[in-house]
């Protein structure tokens, strides 16, 4: 299959996995007191045997450059992550949520510049759409400009996010979506760990509800729903898994409406529209020409 030909179950599966990401917000707030670099170390190891279990027909020694590829997606994952929680630090949650959603566009201009893409301006109107939903979403949350650290570290982070869109995209085509994930979980385990430790954090001593939520994190997270997603980038152009992933936002506010009780404002049910129609718009897009590809099964 080419990468110009989208694959719609490789769009659902995005869909749905970027949508079970929205449980990730809740779960990090019920996992206080722990700190951001633990609960990145938990989520990864509850997740890694499992992880480990799903790879065990596919590992062999040795590191190829698609291997090389998934840990170089791990390292962009854990900066990503890193930068993000520092960010909140410095700003409001949604100024830092909001600079992280222009992550796609660091994907479609690499994909321009250096991997030989040409997008159509449909799907440029369809990313121009998803971002004015997710500004329309931010400011609902209470986005303002801040200091200014805060807002460089979230947009640093975008930049993490979207190298690792493209360095997962790239593991997938010679790697198994449980091969690829299993890398990255491993690398971001140890990552974690080791700057958690670096930064003095906490690892234990938690509440019951802290020690049940990063294990929420790591078995519906980092194991179904990321799962999904690194299927799902193995059968569709890394643009249109780019745009898929800002489902996330969408379904954070509907699961915080639904379970959390947080009321939803007229301007978040137009951003969440917004959004939707502008990744429907991308997905359904395809590149003219892009380096074809062949995913493997899995």
């Amino acid at each position: 299959m080419s990468e110009s030909q989208p694959d719609a179950r490789g769009l659902w599966a995005l869909v749905l996995g970027a949508s079970l990401l929205g449980f990730a917000a809740m779960l990090v707030r019920w996992a206080t007191p722990a700190g951001p670099l633990v609960v990145g170390f938990y989520r990864m190891l509850f997740a890694l045997p499992l992880v480990l279990w799903m790879a065990r027909g596919s590992l062999q020694p040795g590191l190829s450059r698609a291997r090389l590829w998934a840990l170089l997606a791990g390292l962009c994952f854990v900066l990503d992550l890193w930068t993000w929680h520092t960010a909140l630090h410095h700003t409001s949650a949604a100024n830092a949520t909001l600079l992280v959603t222009l992550a796609p566009i660091w994907v479609a201009v690499v994909s321009v510049l250096w991997m030989g893409a040409h997008l159509r301006k449909r799907f440029w109107g369809g990313m121009l759409l998803a971002l004015a939903g997710a500004l329309v979403l931010g400011l609902a949350k209470g986005a303002r400009w801040g200091t200014g650290l805060g807002e460089l570290l979230g947009a640093l982070a975008s930049l993490a996010y979207g190298a690792f869109t493209l360095a997962l995209g790239r593991a997938r085509r010679e790697l198994s979506a449980q091969e690829a994930l299993f890398w990255v979980v491993a690398f971001c385990t140890l990552g974690f760990g080791l700057l958690g430790w670096w930064r003095g954090e906490v690892f234990s001593g938690f509440p019951g509800r802290a020690w049940w939520s990063l294990l929420g994190l790591g078995l519906v997270i980092q194991v179904a729903a990321w799962w999904l997603i690194t299927w799902g980038m193995g059968h569709v152009p890394t643009n249109a898994g780019a745009m898929g992933l800002m489902v996330q936002p969408v379904a954070t506010v509907i699961l915080g409406w639904l379970l959390l009780g947080e009321p939803l404002k007229p301007l978040q049910s137009l951003g969440t529209l917004l959004v939707l129609a502008g990744v429907a718009l991308c997905a359904f897009t395809p590149p003219v020409r892009e380096t074809p590809s062949t995913p493997i099964p899995g």
